[in-house]
């Protein structure tokens, strides 16, 4: 089989980027550092150029109390567990889209939206930025909304955990575009 591997740098940095879930540094990420890399990403394609996103960051200083609020919407038995797990990163940037009525706009929003977090990923990468998107349950939930006034006809689309790192995770291969391609045949 030949190798398709581009020597281009976006290439690299696409193929090389992993999410980095844990072993968070103490190195502050701070809200600068936030805004200059999202300054890049609002540059994904967006339908009609709605631009559908909006932001909320919680840095550090402001994550126990965040973590508590949050934590406080799970079953007792889970508000532990919770609270440690929303404290590991050094930051969290929030994603918010809106929610059109349209289910054409509202997939569009998605998109775009999704786009953004990957240019985001990518950009916090090249900064040696580590970046997960989580999708836990409490982005679902009402009571969270709540907490971080988001609105009726808004979608938390998910949390993006922050924080520098030493330990790049092991890359894990993924199944070749070709055997997932076909052609259309009439």
């Amino acid at each position: 089989m030949e190798d398709h591997t581009s020597n281009s740098s976006i290439a690299k940095t696409i193929r090389n980027r992993r999410s980095i879930k844990k072993g968070y540094t103490s190195q502050r990420v701070t809200e600068e550092t936030v805004l200059s890399l999202l300054e890049d990403a609002i540059w994904a394609p967006t339908h009609g150029m709605r631009q559908p996103w909006r932001f909320i960051f919680v840095d550090k200083d402001q994550l126990p109390d965040f973590a508590k609020q949050v934590a406080a919407t799970y079953p007792i038995e889970k508000q532990a567990n919770r609270n440690e797990y929303l404290n590991e990163p050094n930051a969290i940037l929030i994603v918010v889209m809106d929610e059109p009525d349209s289910e054409k706009q509202w997939d569009e929003n998605f998109g775009a939206t999704a786009s953004l977090i990957q240019n985001f990923q990518l950009l916090a990468w090249e900064k040696k930025l580590g970046v997960v998107w989580k999708t836990n349950p409490h982005i679902y939930n009402p009571a969270v909304k709540k907490i971080l006034k988001v609105r009726e006809n808004e979608k938390i689309v998910g949390f993006l955990h922050l924080g520098y790192f030493h330990q790049q995770p092991v890359k894990k291969e993924r199944i070749s575009a070709r055997q997932k391609f076909s052609r259309f045949q009439a």
